[in-house]
Order: C-alpha cells, then structure tokens, then sequence
C-alpha cells in the first residue's frame, strides 16, 4: 500500500518494486472511495505514479499519445488519491479516489456504464444518481437557465429552499402513514432533492455527508 506525501517517504516504499511491463507501464484501476464503484481502467508509467502520489491527483500514461496525462486536466473532473495498493504479483494497482463530476469522458460517472446482461437499471446508475444530481444542481446555479426550477429557488434564496423542504418531509409522513411504497419512494425521491439542493446552494459537496455516514458505519 502507498501513501502520498510525507507518509510515503516514511514508508521508504521502492517504486521498482513493482512489476512494469516490457513499455514500462503498469495497469491502474481507478474505484470512487465513497460508494466502491470501479471508475476506469488506465496505465501509469514511473513519473505518472510518482506524480499521483506527489500530487494526490490522478496522472496517468497515454498510450495513443505518448505522454502524460492528468485526470481532469480538461474537464475538470479531477480524482483526490485516497490511497493506492498493488496486488500480490505486484503488476497491477487499485487507486481509490473521491471523483469531482463524471470519470469518463462520455459524462458517465464510471467507463463501466455498459452491461453484457443489458440490465434495465445498471448499478452503476444507482450509485451515481446522486452526485448526477448535485452536478446537475451546481449548473444550473451557475448558469441560471430560463424555465429551470433549481435556478428560481436559488435565486429566491435559502429560506424558500427550507420551506420546500419542510412541504416534502410533511409528504414523506403522509405517504408512510399510507405504506404505498411507490408513493414513499416518489415523496421521498422529492425530499432528498430539495436536501440536495441547500447543498449546491452554499457549494458543499456531498462528501460532506457520505464521509459522516461513513464515520458512523463503526
């Protein structure tokens, strides 16, 4: 296991170590820390794993274009290094990180989005829906596009977020109250909305959340 920053150089950990193959490259599998999902699959030579540890932001090697590359250098969608570990033959590594937006360069939070099964719901989408949610949310903030409804409430401000807020968690009751699970999963799907919502509207990520729950899971 690698740790970046100081931690690394106590650790004294010999990057040659590690098994490159004949072009000096070694696989990195990428997974989103929070909800586990394997992100992408990419290949880091020496400098580009030195950097990722140096940096705490993803690089990697581009095999199409011979050079290096960062993660979100471009779209800004950047992966934090949480932690890196390679497998006992030493010839692979799995790189846990916090994603920022999408991992693949088709919007999708995974590269794995596509199913040999063809399930109607993949586990990908369930995992990524909320923070689609939040991307969501922050541009229309940012852009404030005519007809959009996150754009009117962040332009009427917090208390008027709260008050819807306080309208849904009053039909999360009723719908309980009721047991019709369809109506509890749309009631509740509002709520969590509108949650989401106070975060884009003071720029929290939802990290914020995730890392408490986390926190609790002992």
């Amino acid at each position: 296991m690698l740790k970046r920053g100081k931690q690394m150089e106590q650790n004294a950990f010999d990057i040659n170590t590690l098994q490159f193959d004949e072009k000096g490259l070694i696989p990195a599998v990428v997974q989103d820390i929070v909800s586990g999902k394997v992100l992408m699959l990419a290949f880091m030579n020496k400098e580009a794993l030195q950097k990722t540890i140096e940096t705490g932001k993803t690089h990697f090697y581009s095999r199409s274009r011979q050079k290096l590359w960062n993660k979100g250098e471009t779209s800004g969608h950047f992966q934090t290094v949480q932690d890196v570990s390679y497998d006992c033959d030493s010839d692979a590594l799995l790189v846990k990180v916090t994603q920022e937006g999408a991992a693949c360069h088709t919007n999708h939070f995974s590269c794995f989005y596509r199913s040999i099964f063809n399930k109607a719901v993949s586990e990908e989408a369930k995992v990524s829906i909320l923070r689609e949610i939040y991307e969501v949310i922050q541009e229309r903030k940012r852009e404030l596009p005519e007809n959009s409804y996150v754009a009117k409430k962040m332009n009427e401000g917090i208390d008027r977020i709260l008050k819807k807020i306080g309208e849904e968690a009053g039909e999360v009751i009723i719908a309980a109250k009721n047991g019709d699970p369809s109506e509890i999963g749309f009631e509740m799907a509002d709520l969590i909305f509108h949650m989401w919502m106070v975060l884009g509207f003071y720029d929290l990520s939802p990290d914020i959340i995730y890392d408490k729950l986390i926190s609790r899971r002992k």
